[in-house]
């Protein structure tokens, strides 16, 4: 318990703030979860949903993996999506993948261990797919980011082809799907201006 000392004394310090500055801040959050946004993004601890959009616990429903993937076969995302999608009726799902991605550099890369391996060869897709575009950069680094992207748009695409998501825009529920990306550099979020938010005709 002593090695977390630290958390937990930071945790009553956040509380204490929060109800100094809103008495009811906790009572309104055990009533309602009604968040806007789906963020589906990397595990990597520097990339907090909400600290990096400066939204409030309950403002955003939040799914995590390495590299932001969503694979139609994942029972995982598929459950958060389901539920963000039919249950919390959230506006928007936003993909947010983040430059120096470990995820994506290991798809670069050689072979991992398993399970991890499994995971990434669903990035080594994604940069077969490109790979005219990615050999045609002049530099490893260039090729890492614009893999960030490429990535963010694949999983923008799997998203939206989930049966979850189409379901939803044929009984004309209002939502939309947007591909992000984050810098670690200057923390900065930049819209990759890949957007679905409908049926495709």
């Amino acid at each position: 318990m002593d090695r977390f000392k630290d958390l937990f004394e930071f945790n009553k310090r956040w509380a204490a703030e929060k109800t100094a500055s809103d008495e009811h801040f906790f009572e309104r959050l055990v009533e309602l979860q009604s968040p806007e946004y789906l963020w589906i993004g990397c595990s990597d601890s520097r990339v907090p949903a909400n600290q990096i959009t400066g939204l409030a616990p309950g403002e955003v429903f939040v799914h995590r993996n390495i590299a932001n993937v969503v694979p139609s076969n994942d029972v995982n995302s598929a459950s958060v999506i389901q539920y963000a999608v039919d249950v919390l009726r959230v506006e928007h799902i936003i993909v947010c993948g983040h430059y120096g991605c470990g995820g994506i550099a290991a798809a670069m890369g050689s072979h991992v261990a398993e399970p991890l391996d499994s995971w990434i060869e669903l990035l080594r897709g994604v940069a077969d797919a490109h790979s005219d575009e990615l050999d045609k950069l002049d530099s490893d680094d260039a090729r890492h980011a614009r893999l960030c992207e490429l990535n963010v748009m694949a999983q923008v695409n799997n998203v939206a082809a989930l049966d979850i998501v189409q379901n939803a825009w044929r009984r004309n529920q209002s939502l939309s799907v947007h591909g992000w990306i984050y810098d670690l550099h200057d923390g900065l979020l930049r819209d990759l201006g890949v957007e679905v938010a409908g049926l495709s005709e």
